[in-house]
């Protein structure tokens, strides 16, 4: 395996530098914030160790911690045990329960005085089983809990890490454990495997083969391309020597099977001769095991506990740092949401008086946005995102705009029962709603409508009232386009009501102000409006056709010398053979003027009734095109904007809740049991969102404290290539890469590097975080080489600013920024 001196001397080196003070500031932070419950609300980074049942998990931490776990059917297994290991000159064990969000009160008063019986760290096991029974752990009733374990462990030789250990997963049941509690346990390990900030620590036996093994199949499912999971193979020493499981485990170690970006470790696990072994045996007992057969062509920095250590620590420390910008993001957008929560629902309001003002409130914060939204002014933060469905929905001037308009086009192109064309037009597939006729055929409909309808007026005249006739014909399609655009304006703006009165108070108040005051104010205003749209539409359902525009008689003389400039284009091309549109053209045969002249000449239509039914076509036509634009007009203005948009915002004014009795006021504004129970747990919500983003603001401005010296920058920004790990990919990596630990240097440096991406040989990655602007605080991390301690941060956007920050080709350790901008 190498020389194992120069071997421990690397590990004593790293883990001089991973165990820093700061290091273990900066996880005391993280275990703050998971221990004031704010992990229920913003996810936190974090080590999960998952396995199967019997993986050695156990026998994992027992390792890391040096503490001897219980190795019955107990806690750790029935339920999340967070076993925090802190650095201290004396050992000390503290024991707490943090119950679940579900408990109820008093059980989460009784939970949280829970004192274990002992502060002996050599009565560990007693001390669990304490915790168990005050949890309600039995064989017969309760087995598995959502509680979680939370064990801190100090002492000389403990390495600053966290861990969360998680109960074993298992397929099938039998008398301890029955199937329903095999999806319970499932359903916990997947929830922090979906953490996108949780570094996924899978525990594989070599009892079974890998692909065999539930959690392997699970970290495929919540990180397949394997950025951010760790694989730990346990009980080597059960594989038989030179045998085909035994080869296929050293090629897993290899990385060159399962291929993860964190690579693997192997750890040799207390077998039943070992039960009675002290923790210097056992990690001798390890030691002797791998400096024999295969393991000794494994790298010495993936094998046995000492570089585990180090190795989990330096990976954790990563992360907390490459997450943390989000991570205060996350936190200030929680604390956000719970302040527009207690602000909905107000203060308490016990006394008539207070119900009476907090009525007024609502009122006030409805009127202003309600104008607001009709106004179209958008500045407010609850019309959010235009480019979603909410914020578009609450922009309610933008939504009758584009109705109005909408509306306007339908009636120009569907409005009509017949489509008229002229008799020369091609046919095609045409997009009108109603039936396509040309001229011709329309002409000869209208005749036999006129004969129908004759009076006594003279041969190449026509009966007036035959033009409204022909318009009430043909304007049938526009009740049916009026109402399908007045329902969906109806809709619209009850939405918005909805979506204003909850937004300004609790969801119990907002539901009896709909059904007390809004909604018949809105039926009240839907009733005046259906009535005004059947006042638009009469004059043009029935009666004489009336109008005083001169658009009509423009329209019918534009009509009338279309229809000779086509007639007379008909005449050329029949005298000459060639068509008006052809062009300019030539010409030698002889002409007869006085004939050309003739057939030039106005024309005289020996059929006098056809004459009339075009003239009344004509006429039709123009008064069409006049009525329809005054029936757009006054949808929009006399229906729309008279009826339902003006003074709508008044509908819940302050005048109005006012002169509200005292019966109403306190059926409206009486807390319910769900408004005070939203209330509690908004604030205590937002109290520890408040606390958390202390400590993270506390500890970022501690770390960027102090300026890092030039040789700090370029010992820690600029690893060595030879100590990358190439990222994850599917194929097989190069051998002396694989056989390289990324965790430690080849010589000693203050930085020991992680992996890299494959996009930049600088850019170093922990797990794929949302990049966020350039403007969000972004940590560097620095060191500093003299002390063997971790210097201050850099952060680009603000803080402290280091002079070689802003190299080129530098890039920062989260892998966010090619080059930091430039300083304002």
């Amino acid at each position: 395996m190498g020389d194992i001196a120069q071997t421990e001397g690397r590990f004593a080196k790293a883990t001089s530098v991973l165990q820093s003070s700061e290091h273990g500031q900066l996880l005391d932070v993280i275990d703050h914030l998971r221990a004031l419950g704010i992990d229920r609300h913003v996810p936190l980074p974090q080590l999960v160790v998952c396995g199967d049942q019997s993986s050695g998990k156990s026998s994992v931490l027992e390792a890391v911690s040096g503490v001897r776990f219980p190795t019955k059917d107990t806690l750790c297994t029935r339920f999340a045990t967070e076993l925090i290991l802190r650095r201290s000159v004396s050992p000390s064990v503290d024991i707490k329960i943090r119950p679940s969000h579900d408990r109820s009160e008093d059980e989460k008063a009784r939970l949280l005085a829970f004192e274990p019986p002992s502060d002996n760290i050599d009565q560990f096991p007693l001390l669990v089983e304490a915790a168990k029974e005050a949890i309600g752990i039995d064989d017969n009733a309760k087995r598995f809990s959502e509680d979680v374990l939370r064990v801190e462990l100090s002492g000389p030789h403990q390495p600053h890490l966290t861990l969360v250990d998680l109960p074993g997963l298992y397929h099938s049941g039998n008398k301890r454990q029955s199937v329903d509690e095999a999806k319970l346990v499932t359903s916990l390990v997947e929830r922090y495997m979906k953490n996108k900030r949780s570094i996924i620590l899978a525990v594989v036996s070599a009892k079974n083969d890998c692909a065999n093994q539930i959690v392997t199949h699970m970290a495929r499912t919540f990180d397949p391309k394997g950025m951010r999971t760790m694989g730990i193979v346990t009980k080597p020493d059960t594989l038989i020597p030179g045998s085909d499981s035994e080869e296929s485990f050293l090629s897993l170690l290899k990385n060159e099977d399962v291929v993860f970006r964190l690579g693997w470790h192997v750890l040799r696990n207390r077998d039943f001769n070992m039960k009675d072994y002290s923790t210097e045996e056992r990690d001798q007992e390890e030691k002797d095991f791998f400096s024999k057969g295969v393991w000794t062509s494994l790298p010495a920095d993936i094998v046995g506990i000492d570089p585990l250590k180090p190795r989990l620590s330096n990976v954790l420390r990563k992360q907390i740092i490459s997450v943390l910008p989000s991570l205060i993001g996350d936190v200030e957008r929680g604390i956000k949401d719970c302040n527009a929560r207690l602000h909905r629902l107000g203060d308490t309001r016990g006394t008539l008086q207070e119900q009476r003002q907090y009525l007024i409130r609502v009122s006030q914060r409805f009127s202003v946005l309600v104008k607001a939204a009709v106004d179209g002014v958008y500045g407010d933060e609850y019309f959010g995102d235009p480019m979603t469905p909410d914020g578009e929905a609450r922009r309610l001037r933008a939504v009758i705009q584009d109705f109005l308009m909408r509306f306007a086009e339908d009636m120009r192109r569907n409005g009509q029962q017949l489509k008229i064309i002229d008799d020369n037009t091609e046919t095609t597939v045409d997009t009108h709603a109603g039936r396509t006729i040309r001229h011709s055929d329309y002409v000869d409909h209208v005749r036999a409508l006129m004969r129908r309808t004759r009076g006594r007026e003279l041969p190449g005249t026509f009966n007036p009232l035959i033009i409204g006739d022909l318009f009430y014909e043909q304007s049938k399609p526009w009740k049916e386009l009026t109402d399908r655009y007045c329902k969906a304006i109806l809709i619209r703006i009850k939405e918005l009501l909805q979506s204003t009165i909850h937004s300004a108070t609790d969801s119990t108040t907002a539901e009896g102000l709909l059904q007390t005051l809004l909604y018949p104010a809105l039926e009240e205003r839907t009733s005046l409006f259906q009535t005004k749209i059947l006042e638009v539409l009469e004059p043009h359902q029935r009666g004489h056709a009336i109008t005083y525009n001169h658009y009509f008689t423009d329209t019918i003389q534009k009509a009338r010398n279309e229809h000779e400039k086509r007639d007379q284009a008909r005449r050329i091309q029949a005298h000459f053979g060639r068509s008006p549109h052809d062009g300019p053209f030539y010409t030698q045969q002889l002409i007869d003027v006085s004939k050309l002249v003739g057939s030039l000449g106005i024309s005289t239509q020996e059929d006098m009734d056809r004459y009339a039914c075009s003239e009344a076509t004509y006429c039709m036509q123009a008064y069409y095109k006049v009525a329809m634009k005054v029936l757009v007009d006054n949808f929009s203005v006399l229906a729309v904007e008279k009826c339902m948009l003006s003074d709508l915002a008044d509908i819940l004014s302050p005048d109005i809740t006012i002169k509200l009795s005292d019966d109403e006021v306190n059926a409206l504004a009486a807390e319910s049991e769900t408004s005070v129970l939203e209330r509690r747990r908004a604030t205590e919500e937002l109290k520890v969102l408040q606390e958390g983003l202390t400590d993270l603001n506390r500890f970022s401005r501690l770390r960027g404290a102090g300026e890092p010296t030039d040789d700090d920058e370029e010992g820690a920004m600029t690893p060595p290539n030879e100590h990358i790990t190439p990222p994850y990919s599917e194929g097989n990596h190069d051998k002396e890469i694989n056989n390289r630990n990324p965790f430690i240097p080849d010589e000693p440096e203050a930085e020991i590097p992680l992996p890299i991406t494959e996009h930049s040989a600088t850019e170093i990655e922990m797990v794929p975080e949302p990049p966020p602007p350039l403007s969000s605080y972004e940590v560097e991390p620095l060191a500093d080489e003299n002390t063997d301690d971790w210097g201050g941060f850099h952060t680009i956007g603000g803080g402290v600013k280091g002079k070689k920050a802003k190299k080129k080709g530098r890039a920062s350790v989260l892998g966010w920024a090619d080059e930091p901008p430039a300083d304002p």
